[in-house]
């Protein structure tokens, strides 16, 4: 019976000895005012990423397939003559399938299903960093058989620096938010006590997104092209808490 006694005496003591230190940290807390700051940096890009599909369609299959590894070979001949590198060529995605078409009888409101060939297709994923020439190597592909070209991203190499400077100028409009509003009740802020960045799922990953309708400047040429890649932005948001004095 004692001993149970002590086991339950034990578990109280430490449930109240936690709860007063819980409660000790909250009034150690001082009085903070928590502000948001959010800034967002505009670069135009420098590189772009796309996809490429390449489909061939002939009741042969292997003459499809051959059909389609040839055009593919040239895709890869090109993007190498326009100096992309190896690592920033990708084959990805192979597909086989047979096709058909719906043809109408004659005489008939019925309509059956005519084989016309297995389609072959490959896509590559491209990474060109010469965005001026990117509209040049368009023409090209397209003239050598490539299908489609989807997936353009047009982006920045220096996403990482571009992200600093936000974070910098996000943190600094936090700063002089929270000195305009404790100016109005009559005190001051003193040291920042938390910072936290804030995650905006409704960005890409890298956290840029295009604006294709944007004015672009660089090598592009206003008579000549007629791809605007627009304008990329970067942005950050924070959650700081400063001291209050």
């Amino acid at each position: 019976m004692r001993s149970t006694l002590s086991v339950i005496t034990c578990a109280t003591f430490l449930f109240l000895s936690a709860t007063l230190a819980a409660r000790a940290q909250q009034a150690a807390e001082p009085p903070l005012i928590t502000v948001g700051g959010q800034a967002e940096v505009r670069v135009a890009p420098d590189e772009v990423d796309f996809t490429l599909e390449v489909e061939n369609i002939d009741k042969d299959l292997l003459a499809a397939k051959s059909k389609n590894d040839a055009t593919v070979k040239q895709v890869l001949a090109l993007v190498n003559k326009y100096g992309i590198e190896s690592q920033n060529v990708q084959t990805d995605y192979i597909s086989v399938e047979p096709r058909y078409t719906e043809v109408t009888e004659e005489r008939r409101t019925t309509t059956k299903k005519e084989f016309i060939g297995y389609a072959v297709s490959k896509t590559v994923l491209v990474r060109l960093k010469t965005i001026s020439r990117f509209e040049s190597l368009f023409s090209d592909l397209l003239s050598i058989g490539v299908n489609t070209v989807r997936n353009v991203e047009f982006r920045t190499s220096e996403i990482r620096k571009y992200k600093d400077q936000a974070r910098a100028m996000a943190i600094k409009a936090a700063r002089e938010k929270a000195i305009a509003l404790t100016r109005e009740v009559g005190q001051t802020i003193g040291k920042a006590y938390s910072i936290h960045e804030v995650q905006d799922n409704s960005y890409t990953p890298s956290n840029y997104s295009q604006n294709a309708t944007s004015i672009v400047g660089g090598d592009f040429s206003e008579n000549e092209a007629t791809i605007a890649p627009g304008m990329i932005t970067v942005r950050a948001r924070v959650l700081v808490s400063f001291r209050l004095e």
